[in-house]
């Protein structure tokens, strides 16, 4: 009996979300669509996850534009997403008439399959979307974060799975985000889900631990029809199984994908050179690492991790974040470790380790987590923790978004003619100050993405120009850089112009040219903190808020900014009571610890 085995490829998406943090630019995707489409690919993974995000911030792309491009691409291809519940894109809960509206338009633009988790496998945040997915008469995609904790069971697994199924879910996928997955574990898992509900299930697993292939080859043994890989270049480390290796694993069985290896070899060779003009983003933790069985850390979450304490100069400290991550998620109720409770449990171990003190500074979205914001913890949170972050504030217990007015008006009105769409209003819903500020520089004409850096050794790297402009506090300077000393150089010169002036900067590294770098913008550098009345921040960042004014008078533990890091929001506080004397950043300056942000003169 032939029982084939269909593949969802996610090279456009979470390959290179895991591998090359989601910098891939869909000029390098529409070359090779052609060949995609002809693959015959259950479905290609193409939006969604961090994509949204990297689009606006990095690659000053439209994700719509996007979307649009690769669906007139791959016309005999279903077109994948993946959707973080209430959450959808962003990193709050919305309004149900958003969720509405951004299911419907992303369905409108050519997703077909929208694949629905929530961080904390809390149904309630999955309905609205479901629901919306089916209005549309799209494939609705139920799916089960999978983690290890005391408080998640086989059992509790399989009736997530039976509750997805009755709420209308086409099919439902597992998602081991972490890896966590061992052969033994997988059989056990698909064996009871396979046999309790009637639609399909899929697995979503990444191969951080090395053994993601055999878990994938013992799902298929118990059930599963329904696997996701990525092509070769992109595969491995934090990222999946190889496609082409599952093609030949299933080959001549009765699971055979009955796909052409030598196609999919093409595909897997066009992107292995693509790759290389993405190296200055490649991940420093690349292959294998089996700690992810001990701390349940993604392979991209430690890449944010290590791109943290390198700024701070903390990365021989790694072990150490690395140990508090699990005191933390314990304390928190056993959150599984995907976007956003990763970064909400990733922030706050690495200030717990920095600060030298465990919850000295506590993050505002840990203040929500454990107010229920976010929705239902699995387990029993920390009572002592609660009481220190929220006080004595209510803790609520119905769904999240059933706190929430309608949104969609009022959003409307506020990005005003900047949108030209409502794809426009629904990327400023997403993310409002980033995707104002995209639909401004749009049109402005002034979107200009991030550099590439020519790969190491070659001619470009030595001499060729590179160019860009840089916005700083409205004014937009063209820059081209034009040469620098060698590589190998502590201190070498860096020869710019800045509008057609030549400059020569010295500097130690490159990463001293960053806008914000020790000055804030501002011209002059910020004094170091040396009294007690000085404001600091534990970990570099972006000021998202200015609470106080100078003249203002504070007490002891009154907020004074809100810092963004890690994509957390973190209330810094004021370590004295007094008045404020001086204001030495403003709303977006980057931030570094030791700095003196904010003086306050003691009472």
């Amino acid at each position: 009996m032939n029982e084939r085995v269909h593949l969802t490829e996610v090279v456009l998406r979470d390959g290179h979300q895991s591998l090359i943090a989601t910098r891939l630019r869909t000029e390098d995707m529409l070359p090779v669509c052609d060949k995609l489409d002809r693959v015959g690919y259950w479905s290609l993974e193409v939006w969604g996850g961090a994509t949204f995000d990297a689009c606006l911030r990095y690659l000053k792309e439209d994700p719509w534009e996007r979307l649009h491009r690769l669906r007139e691409a791959l016309p005999n291809s279903r077109l994948q997403m993946l959707l973080r519940g209430q959450n959808l894109l962003g990193y709050r809960h919305y309004a149900d008439d958003v969720v509405e509206a951004f299911v419907a338009r992303a369905a409108a633009a050519g997703i077909d399959v929208f694949r629905i988790f929530d961080a904390l496998n809390d149904i309630r945040n999955l309905t609205t979307a479901i629901r919306a997915v089916k209005a549309a008469g799209k494939h609705a995609q139920g799916t089960i974060c999978y983690t290890l904790s005391p408080v998640h069971t086989l059992e509790q697994y399989v009736a997530m799975a039976r509750e997805l199924e009755r709420l209308g879910c086409d099919s439902i996928a597992v998602k081991d985000m972490a890896g966590l997955l061992t052969p033994r574990r997988t059989a056990a898992l698909f064996e009871a889900l396979t046999g309790a509900v009637r639609v399909p299930v899929h697995l979503h697993m990444h191969a951080t631990a090395g053994v993601a292939e055999i878990c994938q080859y013992e799902a298929i043994a118990h059930g599963c029809r329904h696997v996701d890989t990525a092509i070769s270049s992109f595969a491995g480390g934090a990222s999946h199984p190889p496609t082409e290796s599952m093609v030949v694993a299933l080959a001549d069985t009765p699971w055979d994908t009955g796909l052409d290896l030598k196609l999919l070899q093409e595909i897997g060779f066009y992107f292995h050179e693509v790759r290389k003009k993405y190296h200055q983003f490649e991940s420093e933790f690349t292959g294998t690492d089996t700690r992810v069985q001990l701390y349940q850390v993604p392979g991209g979450m430690i890449s944010n991790l290590y791109s943290q304490l390198k700024e701070q100069g903390e990365l021989g400290r790694m072990n150490e974040v690395l140990a508090e991550i699990p005191r933390v998620r314990e304390d928190l109720g056993y959150p599984p470790l995907v976007t956003p409770t990763s970064q909400i449990v990733g922030t706050q171990a690495v200030l717990n380790v920095l600060t030298g003190s465990r919850y000295k500074t506590i993050t505002n979205e840990v203040k929500l987590y454990l107010q229920g914001r976010y929705g239902r913890a699995p387990g029993e949170v920390n009572p002592l923790l609660r009481q220190r972050a929220i006080g004595n504030e209510d803790v609520i217990d119905v769904r999240p978004a059933d706190l929430l007015p309608p949104e969609m008006e009022r959003l409307r009105e506020e990005i005003g003619e900047l949108a030209r769409s409502e794809e426009d209003v629904l990327t400023y819903a997403m993310f409002p100050e980033l995707g104002r500020e995209f639909l401004q520089q749009r049109l402005e004409n002034a979107l200009v993405p991030e550099p590439l850096e020519p790969p190491p050794g070659t001619e470009a790297a030595l001499g060729r120009p590179t160019e860009f402009n840089v916005t700083l506090h409205g004014d937009t300077y063209h820059v081209r850089i034009t040469g620098t000393g060698l590589p190998h150089q502590d201190r070498r010169p860096v020869y710019m112009v800045v509008d057609g002036v030549p400059e020569e900067v010295l500097v130690e590294s490159l990463e001293e040219l960053e806008p914000g770098s020790g000055n804030g913008g501002r011209g002059s550098r910020r004094p170091r903190a040396s009294k007690a009345g000085d404001v600091t921040t534990s970990m570099p960042g972006s000021v998202v808020e200015v609470l106080v004014e100078e003249g203002q008078t504070v007490a002891a533990g009154d907020p004074v900014l809100v810092v963004e890091a890690m994509k957390m929001e973190t209330e810094i506080q004021a370590p004295v009571g007094g008045t404020v004397a001086a204001i030495h950043v403003a709303k977006g300056d980057h931030v570094n610890p030791d700095e003196a942000l904010v003086e306050i003169t003691p009472a």
